[in-house]
């Protein structure tokens, strides 16, 4: 994408015109280091305030969401960006680009403009998809974490008339038919193909993965019969399960979810040992200058500590985070280390 040139985003196009920042993705984040890169990059005008230098932002910002709209990652950028343009002044703009298991809006966002105008909303497949297939992105080096938006917990679906009305039935099945209880997922790399994969290894079953676009579609898949499970987001079938189209088996945390208290964790129903948080998180383009990446972080931050968000979220049966982009970081290394074991027990391999 060049220097002025219009971005290409679906329903939207608008100029760039902006100064590239030179800071590389750093792991360890020392203040001293950070003021040191931030006068390099020429921003210490910016930092400061003083006159000369425009405000961040200018213009719109483009949110690239890698799944339709609908989906549990599309309700949460929308939340966030909601707040950020009202405090910005300035429009949020949401660009879904659904497909490859996200790869296509990672590999996109890697490729923007490392100016603060192009962010991409990441979850669990961004930390795993490259343990599982050839990507033109790096996790770690070709992004700047500016902040964790929400955790959410997975929950267990499967239709009313199914057999199975606890989990541990569900397992039951599964042992008694190696590879016939098929589970929906948002795509391959997805939280919900790790999820699943998780269950399988946990429980020492054999499940058959089927890949949709996106959530919305999976829990779809679930209610026409085409797929036996889903392991949704529960943003994304909370509705459902309100309106008694999907039995929620269990949840995946450790604790209950607030939006469904009488539903057990998996733990509680004696799965052991499983755990699968679901998450998304704001990411810039490596090299976004840190005046920038600390300035969104901020103000993720504050978006995700109102009332009005809180109350959202809890809603969404989500947890408002808004964290540091060095807490981000931290937590996006640990995600990287647990998933690649996972990914190597399951024997994972995408074409």
């Amino acid at each position: 994408m060049s220097t002025g040139a219009g971005v290409e985003a679906g329903a939207f196009a608008f100029p760039l015109n902006y100064t590239t920042g030179s800071q590389e993705a750093l792991i360890i984040d020392f203040r001293a280091l950070r003021v040191a890169i931030t006068l390099a990059s020429g921003l210490a005008g910016f930092v400061s305030g003083a006159p000369g230098w425009s405000a961040y932002p200018e213009k719109p910002v483009r949110v690239i969401v890698p799944s339709p709209p609908g989906g549990g990652n599309d309700i949460m950028a929308r939340l966030a960006g909601q707040k950020l343009t009202e405090a910005w002044g300035r429009q949020v703009l949401v660009d879904n680009r659904p497909g490859a298991g996200g790869a296509i809006a990672f590999e996109m966002a890697a490729r923007a403009e490392s100016n603060g105008y192009t962010l991409v909303l990441g979850s669990t497949n961004l930390t795993v998809l490259p343990d599982m297939q050839k990507v033109n992105y790096h996790p770690i080096k070709d992004f700047a974490p500016v902040s964790q938006v929400v955790r959410v917990p997975h929950v267990i679906v499967v239709l009313p008339s199914f057999p199975a009305k606890t989990l541990a039935e569900l397992v039951k099945i599964a042992r008694a038919k190696p590879g016939e209880v098929l589970y929906a997922s948002a795509g391959p790399g997805s939280a919900m193909h790790l999820a699943g994969a998780l269950f399988a290894v946990v429980t020492k079953t054999q499940l058959t993965h089927v890949p949709y676009k996106g959530g919305p579609a999976t829990a779809t898949a679930v209610m026409s019969g085409e797929a036996t499970t889903a392991f949704n987001t529960l943003e994304t079938v909370l509705p459902l399960i309100r309106g008694n189209r999907l039995r929620p088996l269990a949840v995946s945390t450790r604790e209950r979810a607030s939006a469904l208290p009488d539903v057990p964790t998996a733990m509680e129903a004696g799965v052991k040992d499983y755990e699968a948080v679901g998450w998304f998180g704001l990411l810039a383009p490596a090299g976004t200058p840190i005046a920038i990446v600390d300035q969104l972080s901020s103000e993720v931050a504050k978006a995700m500590a109102t009332p009005a968000i809180r109350e959202r979220a809890a809603q969404e049966g989500a947890t408002p985070i808004g964290s540091t982009a060095t807490d981000f970081q931290r937590f996006l290394h640990a995600e990287i280390a647990k998933w690649t074991r996972i990914i190597q027990a399951a024997g994972i391999k995408l074409d």
